[in-house]
């Protein structure tokens, strides 16, 4: 470190090391303020867009459970625009509302679809279920077996072995679901 003798050689030396160094200062202070907002927009944006399609998500079911006329059109638009946990839900959402009016082949595209739209591996399991119940229901019992084989977990083996002994039924095969 360099000792100064006076007041005036240290104001000189910082006056140098400004005119050496200034011009960087300068760009990495605005750089580092212009990386901090940049970063706080970003993450309050993911926060607005999380809120906005939650809110979506739940207006969509929400008209689908009350039976609103065209509340299923919408909730397949819902679906198929999000590409994401939100549209894997309104899915299963979906799917359950076909079931419930004995609309198998409908039911079981939008649980293919629903697969499609997420990466959680729970939430795989139970599209999976849903599924394979489906395709038994459509006499289609090695489908069935085929979806039942995608699901992995020690949590899942019972309803699986259920499911594929019922499958197994299904196509005739007692030796096998029992």
């Amino acid at each position: 470190m360099e000792i100064y003798e006076n007041e005036n050689d240290q104001v000189e030396a910082v006056k140098r090391f400004f005119a050496e160094n200034g011009k960087a200062l300068a760009v990495g202070v605005i750089l580092g303020v212009g990386a901090l907002i940049g970063w706080r927009y970003w993450n309050s944006h993911q926060v607005d867009s999380a809120r906005s399609a939650s809110l979506a998500y739940q207006n969509a079911v929400t008209a689908v459970s009350e039976g609103k006329p065209d509340s299923i059109p919408a909730a397949e638009k819902f679906a198929a625009e999000n590409k994401n946990t939100y549209g894997a839900l309104a899915s299963l959402e979906l799917a359950q509302q076909f079931v419930d009016k004995n609309e198998l082949e409908k039911a079981a595209a939008q649980l293919q679809q629903g697969l499609a739209d997420t990466s959680d591996e729970n939430l795989k399991a139970v599209i999976n279920l849903r599924l394979a119940r489906v395709q038994v229901q459509l006499k289609q019992a090695d489908a069935a077996l085929k979806t039942l084989d995608t699901i992995k977990g020690e949590g899942w083996a019972a309803i699986v072995a259920d499911l594929r002994g019922e499958a197994l039924l299904s196509k005739g095969d007692k030796q096998g679901c029992a």
